[in-house]
């Protein structure tokens, strides 16, 4: 499944493959969670999901921004975001039970190179 994406049609199908339910039912069924979720987010709750994670709407406040080709500052007005935070269970699926390294070990990574911008040229 990497780099696809799971529609409403496929999520559609596998609530008919494993619950047993009509095809129709099964599409309303995920409608319906769906947009109970979407109505949640909408008015402001935090929407938690055992074992999958949660779903919360962050006001974000009035901050000055840059245009990354000209360096020109821009106002960028508050705003609310949807932020998901994944479960532990989660995370361990996706991770697929690869072996944490040993406490204390080094981790190296390889740095990416950085954009030049505005920034870099004139340091």
């Amino acid at each position: 499944m990497a780099g696809q994406t799971v529609t409403r049609a496929q999520l559609s199908e596998a609530v008919y493959q494993e619950v047993g339910l009509s095809r129709n039912e099964s599409a309303e069924l995920v409608e319906t969670v769906l947009n109970e979720i979407s109505d949640a987010l909408s008015r402001g709750e935090m929407v938690k999901i055992s074992s999958f994670g949660s779903f919360a709407v962050r006001q974000k406040g009035q901050r000055v921004g840059r245009n990354p080709k000209t360096g020109q500052e821009v106002p960028i007005s508050p705003r609310r975001v949807l932020v998901f935070r994944a479960s532990h269970s989660l995370k361990d699926q996706i991770n697929g039970g690869m072996a944490h390294p040993a406490a204390g070990a080094a981790v190296t990574a390889t740095p990416r190179p950085r954009a030049a911008g505005p920034k870099a040229a004139s340091a």
